[in-house]
């Protein structure tokens, strides 16, 4: 059986007295979308800073790619660092560069090319998320929503990372942005050959893109595929894949 590309075991998230996370267990598979939900409280944002290092747990281990994240020293975390890129709720570039230069950042960072072919791999960049051109040298502040997240994701995608992690991706969108934007993660998963995480809460992402979604319930992650999920008898999950609108996402998408 294929091997996880992200796993963690028995992980233990503490903040004082208040227990966010206590023995989770998680596997991620190369190639696919995995979308993470829960209420409000139970550690969505604190699972991805852990994946990704940037938190310590208490307890338990996080291997990704086969490297012990949270035992990594310094040179190892940013030689792995590498291969992951993350697109933050509001995009998170920088206010006071341009659309390229949020885009060339990493690159500069971390290639020693030329300038003119940093340029020309960040338009690239920028027209394979679907945008213009014409946007690469508007400032953040000019961008519609939909742009600052798309110029986000291709900022998250500089560097040709196999791993790419979302927090929140069509938070905020109408739904025909939303939906272009499962579609362009959907194609970019397919084309790039990339695995994604996702924190998300809207159903329709969940049914259109995801092909197995955790649950962060009672300080753990309950995982598998959506239509399966839908059937955990776990109060929260019924309230939450049971309703009506979760009906009206799972019929939109077929399943």
């Amino acid at each position: 059986m294929t091997k996880p590309i992200i796993t963690a075991r028995g992980l233990v998230t503490r903040f004082g007295e208040q227990i966010v996370h206590n023995g989770l267990d998680l596997d991620v598979y190369s190639g696919e979308i995995f979308g993470i939900v829960g209420a409000s409280g139970t550690g969505k944002s604190v699972l991805i800073r852990t994946l990704l290092g940037l938190h310590r747990p208490e307890a338990g281990q996080v291997t990704m790619a086969g490297h012990d994240i949270c035992g990594l020293g310094e040179d190892a975390g940013r030689n792995l660092h590498r291969h992951w890129g993350v697109m933050y709720q509001n995009g998170a570039l920088f206010s006071g560069l341009t659309v390229i230069e949020n885009i060339e950042m990493p690159m500069a960072e971390y290639l020693c090319l030329p300038e003119d072919v940093v340029h020309e791999l960040a338009m690239i960049k920028l027209n394979m998320v679907g945008l213009p051109d014409s946007a690469a040298n508007k400032f953040p502040a000019e961008l519609s929503g939909g742009m600052v997240k798309r110029a986000g994701l291709a900022r998250a995608l500089a560097l040709d990372p196999p791993l790419l992690f979302l927090d929140e991706p069509t938070s905020g969108l109408d739904p025909i942005a939303a939906d272009g934007f499962d579609r362009l993660i959907l194609g970019l998963r397919s084309q790039l050959d990339l695995t994604v995480v996702m924190v998300t809460h809207d159903l329709d992402t969940l049914f259109n893109t995801c092909d197995h979604i955790g649950v962060l319930v009672d300080q753990k992650l309950i995982q598998g595929k959506p239509v399966d999920i839908m059937h955990n008898p776990n109060p929260w999950i019924q309230e939450y894949f049971g309703g009506a609108r979760a009906q009206r996402a799972l019929a939109k998408a077929g399943r």
